[in-house]
């Protein structure tokens, strides 16, 4: 058991954690040394925002470690590949290098797809999350409209992997989790037979441009190149699902799709070329065009 030494309190570390961070241009040090104390200490955030008014004393094994953290953080290694966990509306991933980590902008885009599933007139209605990553769409929608089945597809084995894991943490028995690629789509079993019953499809793919590269570390140097890049202009994968996902949803069936910011109207386009139909781009939180979505 290690004694904790009164000369370390909460509050002097979580100033030494916020400089190391400050001086790797981590946007926000304040809340990321927060975020590295509270994983160091088990505790939430707002508990260690109470112990460093309180001047709770920590232990130097504590201190060593949450020193650590914030020197790889400051080096801009993804906060939460050092704690290995990332929040995601109402439940919380595992992640970690080979997967992408979910966006706080991507639970908006989920939201779409939560609230058509919860207006089907269904019993058990059914939903598909393409290029499902970490399992955090897929996971959310289970998770908020328990009476939905979901099944979920990923191509990448080490991103499946960490899905797995989150499934297994989090699925219920209710998502069901596929090893696979988008076009393959006709030819992988589960997604054959569910032609034309699918109510809800959604998907964040890959939506950056082969040629712009993102400027921040984290995500160039951490996110997986598979994740990231979608040809040319960023939307080969979308092009695929659209065409390829007439064939699972129903008529009347919604189709949620995240993208970039520029990319709405050309999406609209492709949409209504596949014959999909009321294609609409909607906002983010930051007030930037965030998600397309259709009907069947």
């Amino acid at each position: 058991m290690h004694e904790r030494d009164d000369s370390i309190t909460t509050g002097p570390l979580l100033d030494r954690l916020r400089e190391i961070l400050a001086a790797g241009g981590i946007e926000d040090p304040g809340t990321d040394a927060e975020l590295i104390l509270a994983h160091v200490l088990g505790e939430s955030r707002g508990r260690v925002q109470a112990l460093a008014v309180l001047g709770e004393p920590v232990t130097a094994e504590q201190r060593e470690a949450a020193t650590e953290l914030a020197e790889e953080r400051a080096r801009r290694v993804p906060l939460q590949h050092l704690t290995g966990r990332a929040p995601f509306r109402a439940i919380e991933l595992s992640v970690g290098p080979g997967v992408f980590v979910p966006r706080p902008e991507t639970e908006t885009v989920a939201q779409f797809a939560i609230d058509a599933l919860q207006l089907v007139p269904v019993e058990a209605p059914i939903a598909v999350d393409l290029c499902t990553g970490s399992g955090a769409i897929a996971l959310s929608l289970a998770q908020e409209v328990p009476s939905a089945h979901v099944w979920a597809l990923e191509k990448s084995r080490e991103a499946h992997a960490w899905a797995e894991r989150n499934v297994r943490e989090w699925g219920d028995e209710r998502v069901t989790l596929v090893l696979g690629d988008v076009a393959d789509l006709p030819r992988i079993p589960e997604f054959a037979a569910l032609a034309g019953r699918v109510h809800v499809l959604i998907s964040n793919p890959p939506y950056v441009p082969a040629d712009m590269v993102p400027r921040d570390p984290e995500v160039r140097d951490h996110d997986p190149e598979l994740a990231l890049y979608g040809g040319s202009d960023g939307l080969d994968v979308v092009r695929t699902i659209s065409t390829l996902a007439r064939d699972l949803v129903l008529p009347g069936g919604v189709l949620v799709l995240e993208h970039a910011e520029l990319q709405g109207a050309a999406i609209r386009a492709l949409l209504a070329a596949d014959g999909w139909r009321a294609a609409a781009t909607h906002q983010d939180l930051t007030g930037r065009d965030r998600a397309t979505t259709a009907l069947r």
